[in-house]
């Protein structure tokens, strides 16, 4: 099993921000974008990362064809590479998890929601 994945401190920041989540899939059909919030998003203790699902109905479609995912996520208001303003891209795998330790947290936290996506960093490189 691979050892988990550090997050950045720098992207930790980020997920405490106000702004928006950009979560891409690939189907049959071509790319699908849905969005999130930043502040929605939780870090496992093996390093996955946590994302409530409300909807997201052709995402989970198009990862059970790819589970390939791209994410990005910024936020003004976090040090970045050359002064305020920082991103990530997060490239990994993902899955719908709707039973277990996973979904049973962020239900708890997000009443709505019917499924928790569970991604798996490959990696996460600060882009901004």
């Amino acid at each position: 099993m691979k050892p988990p994945t550090t997050i950045p401190e720098p992207l930790q920041k980020i997920m405490k921000q106000d702004g928006v989540v950009a979560i891409a899939t690939l189907g049959p059909d071509g790319p699908h974008l849905v969005n999130t919030w930043n502040s929605y998003l939780k870090i496992a203790a093996d390093g996955r990362l946590l994302i409530p699902a409300g909807y997201m109905f052709k995402t989970e479609a198009n990862l059970a064809h790819n589970p390939k995912v791209l994410i990005t996520l910024g936020s003004s208001k976090v040090e970045g590479l050359r002064g305020m303003g920082a991103g990530f891209l997060i490239k990994g795998t993902a899955r719908f998890v709707t039973s277990g330790p996973d979904f049973e947290g962020m239900k708890a936290k997000f009443s709505w929601l019917r499924a928790t996506l569970a991604v798996t960093i490959e990696t996460a490189t600060q882009t901004w």
